[in-house]
């Protein structure tokens, strides 16, 4: 018992110790980009009480603050227009200067595997990408893989240049994205990227909504164990997102989805649910942009195309968007090569929605916008459907289903901009749905070249083990 007191009281001095001087969170430090226009804020740690100082070289202000009884100070700075670099002085005990400091747009980007996907991993045209990577004004944080059964305070990762040798080994995506958004913008742009492969929505989803949606828990229960990542709910939320929610933010890039073909019928209730908790967090309703999974032979022949249709139905949710990928994708690999589109369409949305740039270019594919029966046929509707046409004339890819809720391949014939879906086989068709199999690559596109969605008309899935 004595040596279990000591052990104690060791443990005690030295966190003491520890927190003696001011320290920072990883997130703050030199290289970094901090949020342009707005209000930040500025926190670490120090000795209990202690006077600190601050001083912000872009308006050449010096704040005085003084650390909690709980050792934690945190002070707000307004941010000026993008510009830098700049530099940060934090003086107390000792003193932190931050060097080379950068005001622009910081963006997160988290998911599984196809956002944590680098130009080492294999991407097209890789070479030549990394070798015309230098853009120092774009600067990249990667935070590092580690798991927490609750919320923690830091994360570990440092900041870096855009530069051949630190661009291979980032997420390509995110990559693609600021290097199309800082072309257009001329802005210094920060990316942190927070992702893990194979991660399912529920490890990256605060413990507070399980809590209150029991039937989320149950769903997550049709997830298998897999060797690369825990499924362990709100394990990565806590080591990975929970240390960066009082780090300001401009938007959110999402690529994730394929490790929840599982339970695909309810991943528009987590995700959705993923999506609002992240944003209470933060207490921001940012953008929040997100990839539709491609097409690929995932277990059950239509769990595929359930994921892209529970996350078109996101887009309901305010200040969305989704990138379609089912053009640029092959069923064979479940990690699509061309990353380049990928990034470009979630910049050229991100531009367009956030930014107002754009004005006359189309960032969407065709989108379901409705469904009425007329006789014998469904008519269907689209939103950003000019220009809508079948690639090889074949609109071969819907299907129709009957009273007794069973589906028939359809034939579709494209009339006035809008698709009249029929089979002989339904006199009286119910619902409608569009590529609707997992490895469906379908043809219809709109006028800018962009892919329509798979979507179903039907207003609730029921879980089927062979569909």
């Amino acid at each position: 018992m004595k040596f279990r007191f000591i052990i104690l009281l060791f443990s005690t001095i030295v966190t003491t110790v520890a927190k003696a001087e001011i320290t920072l969170p990883n997130i703050f430090a030199d290289e970094m980009v901090l949020q342009r226009e707005t209000e930040v804020l500025l926190y670490g740690w120090a000795r209990p009480n202690e006077e600190i100082t601050v001083f912000t070289s872009w308006d050449n202000a010096t704040m005085e603050l003084k650390a909690g009884n709980n050792a934690k100070w945190e002070i707000k700075v307004a941010t000026p227009k993008a510009g830098g670099p700049y530099e940060i002085r934090f003086k107390g005990d000792n003193e932190i200067v931050l060097k080379n400091v950068m005001i622009g747009e910081v963006w997160l980007c988290s998911g599984q595997s196809n956002m944590e996907w680098s130009a080492n991993s294999k991407i097209d045209n890789r070479d030549f990408e990394v070798e015309n990577a230098n853009y120092p004004n774009i600067r990249l944080f990667t935070v590092a893989k580690r798991t927490a059964n609750y919320p923690l305070e830091d994360v570990a990762g440092s900041w870096a240049v855009c530069t051949p040798e630190t661009m291979q080994d980032f997420s390509a995506v995110a990559y693609f994205f600021a290097r199309k958004v800082q072309k257009e913008l001329n802005i210094p742009i920060g990316l942190i990227d927070s992702s893990w492969g194979a991660s399912c929505a529920e490890v990256w989803t605060p413990a507070s909504v399980f809590e209150t949606h029991p039937e989320l828990v149950t769903a997550h229960e049709l997830i298998e164990p897999n060797q690369w990542v825990t499924i362990e709910k709100s394990t990565l939320y806590n080591a990975m997102i929970a240390p960066l929610t009082n780090f300001k933010i401009g938007g959110v890039l999402w690529y994730q989805g394929e490790s929840n073909t599982a339970n695909a019928e309810t991943y528009h209730q987590i995700f959705t649910k993923m999506i609002s908790s992240w944003r209470e967090k933060w207490n921001n309703d940012f953008p929040f942009y997100f990839v539709q999974i491609a097409p690929f032979k995932y277990g059950r022949p239509n769990e595929g195309g359930i994921v892209r249709d529970q996350q078109r139905r996101t887009l309901t949710l305010k200040n969305t968007g989704m990138a379609m990928t089912s053009d640029i994708s092959t069923v064979e690999d479940i990690h699509p090569q061309n990353k380049q589109d990928v990034g470009l369409r979630l910049a050229n949305i991100a531009l367009k929605q956030h930014f107002n740039l754009l004005p006359d270019q189309e960032v969407y594919g065709p989108l379901f916008e409705s469904a009425m029966q007329e006789g014998n046929e469904i008519k269907v509707s689209f939103s950003h459907a000019q220009g809508l046409y079948s690639k090889d004339k074949k609109n071969s890819f819907f299907e129709i289903s009957n009273t007794d809720g069973k589906w028939f391949t359809a034939k579709a014939k494209l009339k006035n901009g809008f698709i009249f879906v029929s089979s002989k086989e339904v006199q009286n068709p119910i619902d409608v749905r569009y590529a609707w199999k997992s490895t469906d690559i379908g043809n219809l596109y709109n006028g800018a070249g962009l892919p329509a969605s798979t979507f179903t008309s039907e207003r609730k899935l029921k879980r089927l083990e062979n569909e």
